[in-house]
């Protein structure tokens, strides 16, 4: 019986120490912005491509590297 006592102490520390983590962040505006990281991923665009891949056989036309343009 006594070990239900303790867990129950136990469980409501727990409890106490995760709604006063709650609160501090929304106090600090953890929870401010909800609408754009769901959307961010969305329109991020892709990096552009400097370097060759292969070495110095490029086969990507659109390849911005002086290795690539002097073969």
């Amino acid at each position: 019986m006594s070990v239900i006592i303790i867990l129950l102490g136990a469980s409501l520390l727990v409890a106490i120490f995760f709604l006063a983590a709650f609160i501090w962040s929304v106090r600090n505006g953890q929870f401010e912005d909800d609408f754009s990281p769901a959307h961010r991923m969305l329109f991020e665009t892709k990096p552009v491509e400097t370097g060759c891949k292969s070495g110095n056989a490029c086969t990507n036309k659109n390849c911005k590297s002086t290795i690539c343009k002097n073969h």
